[in-house]
């Protein structure tokens, strides 16, 4: 390697091709990464990721951030011969119970950060896994059983610090680059610049939460579906309802979530739904703090042995006959004894109060979110799984509106509008403004207004 004629210098911890660590340093969350970067830098501090910057663009060396590792696409947090700016190491966490705000490093997990907060008697979103970074899903919107109560992960957000492309260092809040607060409520990751701190705002938990689980045999899953759908989307606001249906091979119906009230009345509301079928039921009144470790169960961080394709969207009417036969079609095709399928979440509440174009994050007017993804371990199956996704998200086209960033699809032909719906042309200003030269990049950035 020649000398790298350069006045910044790495700081933090830096690990160079070939050095001990790399292999590790490399690994995502989703096996089938096959990018090799030339250095990883994990950032100890916001002046590390300034310096990492400045050094990238010296040395004229493509840049990539990463977060939480849990990218659901490959290769859009790491780029052969680049320079990885990893935050994971910055996990300050702050509560001030009086002005109720947290403020946490970027390389907190959703988990650390929700059970952290439930302890001291507050709410702190969360989606379906603990390992998530906090970067990666507050800047794409974060969904949750909770949104319906308290929002969107982003919604929640009140002022962020970011290390733009010049390595300057940001802050920004309603007042002050309210542009870029805006675009990072929904905007995704990796588009503007190198976010290193969050502050949130929190609410005092309840006591105890009501949480369940009810599950179905596999074959029972469209009257499920269809009675979940009529019902969810205008259930008690105070109730959060994931559905998930797996493969035909070896999958069955599964419903969990959480509602923040009494076990008597969570039983009457989840009526509609465990009325159908044959159901066994888990539901019970726990402490908040137990209620969270329920629903965010340990899950594999690094490296799961699946690799998956997954694609999203929003529904705006319960699926019709058509739909559901090509989800039918979808499921009998996919793998068995993967994660694989169908996962739905309820839509409305707090998520819809907010206007599409009050931040970035634009698809409030939905009834209910949508993803499916295929999964397999032998390189032999990858063409087929990716082909039968996104064959069935081409199906399902009529019956879905826009995709969800956080869980991108790279099958997507002009992904812009199809994530950011109207916000894209002014997402694009705003990348102009903060990142002209477009060096945070990757296959489905925001390129900057021209």
């Amino acid at each position: 390697m020649g000398l790298l004629k350069t006045k910044t210098k790495l700081t933090g911890r830096v690990i160079f091709k070939g050095d001990p660590g790399y292999e590790t340093a490399r690994k995502n969350w989703d096996p089938h990464t096959n990018k090799f970067p030339k250095v990883f830098v994990f950032a100890q501090k916001t002046q590390d990721v300034a310096n990492a910057i400045r050094w990238g663009r010296e040395n004229n060396v493509p840049i990539r951030p990463r977060s939480g590792r849990h990218s659901l696409e490959v290769n859009l947090s790491q780029v052969n011969g680049g320079l990885v700016i990893d935050v994971s190491d910055l996990k300050t966490l702050k509560l001030d119970k009086k002005k109720g705000t947290v403020a946490v490093g970027t390389g907190n997990t959703v988990g650390r950060i929700a059970k952290t907060l439930a302890r001291q008697g507050f709410i702190g979103g969360f989606g379906d896994s603990p390992s998530v970074g906090i970067g990666g899903i507050t800047l794409g919107g974060g969904i949750g059983p909770l949104q319906r109560t308290i929002g969107l992960i982003s919604d929640n957000l009140l002022e962020l610090k970011m290390v733009d492309a010049k390595g300057r260092i940001i802050r920004a809040n309603k007042k002050c680059n309210s542009d870029l607060y805006w675009a990072s409520r929904g905007g995704g990751g990796g588009n503007f610049g190198v976010y290193t701190q969050y502050k949130f705002r929190t609410i005092r938990a309840p006591e105890k939460a009501t949480v369940y689980t009810i599950t179905w045999p596999w074959d029972q899953f469209e009257e499920v579906l269809k009675a979940w759908q009529r019902w969810a989307p205008s259930v008690d606001t105070r109730l959060g309802s994931e559905l998930s249906i797996g493969p035909k091979k070896g999958g069955n119906v599964s419903m969990i979530g959480l509602f923040l009230g009494s076990k008597t009345e969570a039983i009457r509301l989840l009526k509609p739904v465990t009325s159908v079928g044959t159901p066994t039921k888990v539901i019970k009144l726990l402490p908040y703090p137990e209620a969270v470790n329920f629903l965010l169960p340990p899950d594999p961080v690094l490296t799961q042995k699946f690799s998956n394709q997954f694609s999203s969207g929003f529904g705006r009417r319960p699926f019709p006959k058509a739909a559901i036969k090509s989800m039918r079609e979808f499921l009998e095709k996919a793998e068995g004894g993967t994660p694989a399928g169908f996962f739905f979440l309820n839509w409305g509440g707090a998520v819809s109060r907010v206007a599409p174009r009050a931040t970035a994050f634009y698809w409030r007017k939905a009834k209910y979110y949508v993803e499916w993804n295929s999964s397999w371990v032998n390189k032999s199956n990858a063409a087929r799984n990716i082909a039968l996704v996104r064959n069935t998200r081409r199906k399902l086209q009529p019956y879905i509106v826009g995709s969800y960033i956080n869980v991108p699809d790279q099958g997507i032909k002009n992904s812009g509008p199809v994530y950011y719906g109207a916000n894209f042309p002014r997402l694009r200003r705003v990348k102009a403004k903060y990142d002209p030269e477009n060096v945070f990049n990757n296959p489905q950035s925001i390129p900057p207004a021209r």
